[in-house]
């Protein structure tokens, strides 16, 4: 822009160059350049107001491998025609068209720029179509788009910014029941017998010594001052099924010598498998990872519940994860664990057992914790008193196949 209107003062001294030697042909020709500058920079001024841009999503979440429809949508809503009007479209291109090759490159690994070209008359609105395929987890942020336009003589050009950001939710696959190979009876501990799990705040019925699990919200005051030791009530149980998945993201036993993609993919997937499993059984389904999701730092915990909504809830979160380690696995079991519901299910979803995770589960089971251990890694766990474990080591298909 600053090359272009330096050529104005240069056309005003040429302008009164011509009217003081009296040259017409000059004067005219500045007139002319001057005044084509003038509407050029009124033009670019306002190319871009009335301009919206949206997009329509048939589906914002889904699947790998299901596809979607979109639809960009521009209008122009002024006098104002526009010669020419260019959108970029920031996208990923595991959530991109089917036809890769309609992005344009960007500097940024995995991802491109869904890019159209428009011409729009006054009050005009244009469309175009794109069919899109979900190939990878993740949640995928898109936009703001990036609006390019400028005046009809090419002088000048005019970028804005439109948002908002919207967001594409690619969940886990979820993998045959067949390869977790649950029993088929009692999959996830005590679901035939109905057994009355939780407690029922409003039905308080005597107190108890205090235990490590226990949060000092239910400590009793007057009854901790009558024995000099800390009590906490007890409260009525009241009827449910709850299972609590408890998934570890390392997949090494030392957590900072790096990530196993394959591996960590394959731990998410049968996390998914679970809590669907668990939402079709009748259970109220939590899950706890000491991962954490996209531009966070904190591990995340979504508590049991059985609303419509809950294995929505339960998938997207899963489908966030990164691999990021926020704690140990066994120091966060220990941390988390007296926040779940007593009486829940924890099934604890591991590629590495170490010892020092057997023995954080053998801690939870003399508090009465009903625990079953998946275990992914090569060996099989260690028996652990009282505790299922299960051994469902992790194949590489790329690597057999190689």
């Amino acid at each position: 822009m600053y090359q272009r209107n330096r050529w104005l003062p240069i056309l005003a001294f040429v302008l009164l160059l011509g009217i003081l030697l009296r040259l017409d042909l000059l004067v005219a020709l500045s007139t002319a350049l001057l005044v084509v500058l003038g509407v050029a920079t009124w033009w670019r001024k306002h190319a871009l107001d009335g301009v919206t841009y949206r997009r329509k999503l048939h589906y914002h979440r889904g699947f790998p491998e299901e596809s979607t429809k979109l639809q960009i949508e521009v209008e122009n809503r002024k006098l104002l025609p526009l010669s020419w009007l260019r959108s970029q479209d920031p996208w990923a291109r595991a959530v991109g068209p089917e036809d890769d090759e309609v992005m344009a490159p960007s500097h940024i690994p995995d991802k491109g720029f869904l890019t159209n070209v428009f011409s729009l008359r006054w009050f005009e609105r244009a469309r175009r179509n794109y069919a899109l395929r979900f190939r990878k987890r993740g949640i995928y942020p898109v936009g703001p788009v990036r609006l390019d336009s400028g005046d009809l003589f090419g002088f000048y050009e005019l970028t804005k910014e439109q948002g908002p950001v919207e967001y594409i939710t690619v969940f886990p696959s979820l993998l045959p029941l067949k390869d977790i190979d649950l029993p088929a009876e009692d999959p996830f501990g005590d679901h035939k017998s109905r057994r009355r799990l939780f407690e029922d705040p409003n039905r308080p019925m005597g107190v108890r010594e205090y235990r490590p699990e226990d949060s000092f919200r239910r400590v009793h005051w007057p009854a901790t001052a009558r024995t000099g030791q800390l009590q906490v009530k007890v409260y009525q149980p009241t009827s449910g099924q709850v299972m609590v998945v408890c998934l570890n993201v390392a997949t090494f036993a030392r957590h900072w010598e790096g990530v196993y993609p394959a591996l960590l993919e394959h731990l998410v997937k049968m996390a998914a498998t679970l809590v669907n499993q668990g939402v079709d059984e009748g259970y109220k389904v939590g899950l706890i990872a000491n991962g954490c999701l996209a531009h966070a730092d904190q591990p995340f915990r979504i508590p049991p519940g059985r609303s419509p909504q809950q294995l929505a809830k339960l998938l997207e979160a899963l489908a966030g994860v990164t691999p990021v380690v926020t704690a140990p696995f066994e120091r966060f079991l220990l941390r988390e664990a007296p926040k779940v519901p007593f009486g829940a299910t924890l099934v604890v979803l591991t590629a590495v057992t170490t010892p020092e995770l057997a023995q954080a589960l053998l801690q939870l089971k003399r508090h009465e914790r009903r625990i079953t251990l998946i275990s992914l890694s090569p060996e099989p766990p260690p028996q652990i008193p009282g505790i299922r474990c299960l051994h469902r080591p992790f194949v590489d298909m790329e690597i057999e196949a190689a």
